[in-house]
């Protein structure tokens, strides 16, 4: 059956990321953690379907203050077709200057480190504002498809795919199509599996880094369910610290 060929396939990818890319994500959580000890920020960002880990990191149960995203409505489809659809989208972020203007409302500094999801890893958005973020000092992480990046050729007029700007790229172990499963009598395949893998390794991030600040005495404010029972103002307590980290950021 198709459903059990898209788990065998997705398990598989999953443990690929276990067995190949822990030695990456402990050096990314490594400096995302130094990165928040020093009061600074850890920046997400992604486009398309690559803002899903970015919306899932925080604020969410489970993650702390230190993450921040950097999202832009217009490069996050809400329509299918008209205002705020995907062929809109899929336009604006092969775009090259685009993303400058997107920057331009948050003051970057060299303490902070920023995580940059896309799959295919040439687009003009992820990958201009993994330019900026090295050009500001930042410590930059990315996360995409190793195996396209051995094939594709890039398309940014700087000549680099997101992999070449990083201080640490992440393989996310999906092929370059990203549909994983076949069936018989069309070349298409269905079911991605860039999702799953981009938020699998984000999750990863987010466990070590929290570890990594623990163990090092830092306690993070941490967004948390409230099935969970603590006081009724604790979530409240995690907005106010968010607030306060970035409001010392306006540019």
């Amino acid at each position: 059956m198709s459903s059990k060929n898209y788990f065998s396939r997705i398990n598989e990818i999953v443990k690929q990321i276990e067995q190949t890319q822990q030695p990456a994500i402990e050096k990314a959580a490594a400096a995302m953690a130094e990165s928040i000890r020093s009061d600074g920020l850890v920046y997400m960002f992604g486009s398309g379907h690559s803002v899903i880990p970015v919306l899932d990191i925080f604020p969410r149960y489970g993650s702390f203050v230190g993450f921040c995203p950097i999202y832009d409505p217009r490069l996050m489809w809400f329509n299918v077709v008209g205002p705020g659809g995907a062929r809109e989208l899929l336009w604006l972020e092969r775009e090259e200057g685009y993303a400058k203007n997107i920057l331009a409302s948050y003051s970057l500094e060299p303490r902070d480190s920023i995580i940059v999801f896309s799959h295919g890893g040439l687009n003009a958005a992820p990958i201009e504002v993994a330019l900026e973020a090295k050009n500001r000092g930042l410590t930059v992480v990315t996360v995409s498809s190793h195996q396209n990046y051995r094939q594709a050729a890039a398309t940014h007029s700087s000549g680099k795919k997101l992999s070449d700007i990083a201080d640490v790229a992440i393989d996310n172990c999906v092929p370059p199509e990203d549909a994983l499963v076949e069936a018989e009598g069309i070349p298409e395949r269905f079911a991605a599996g860039s999702t799953v893998a981009a938020v699998t390794i984000a999750m990863a991030l987010v466990a070590e880094v929290g570890s990594l600040l623990v163990k090092s005495g830092h306690k993070p404010p941490t967004f948390v369910s409230p099935n969970v029972g603590l006081e009724s103002d604790h979530n409240q307590r995690v907005f106010v610290e968010f607030a306060r980290r970035v409001s010392k950021r306006v540019p």
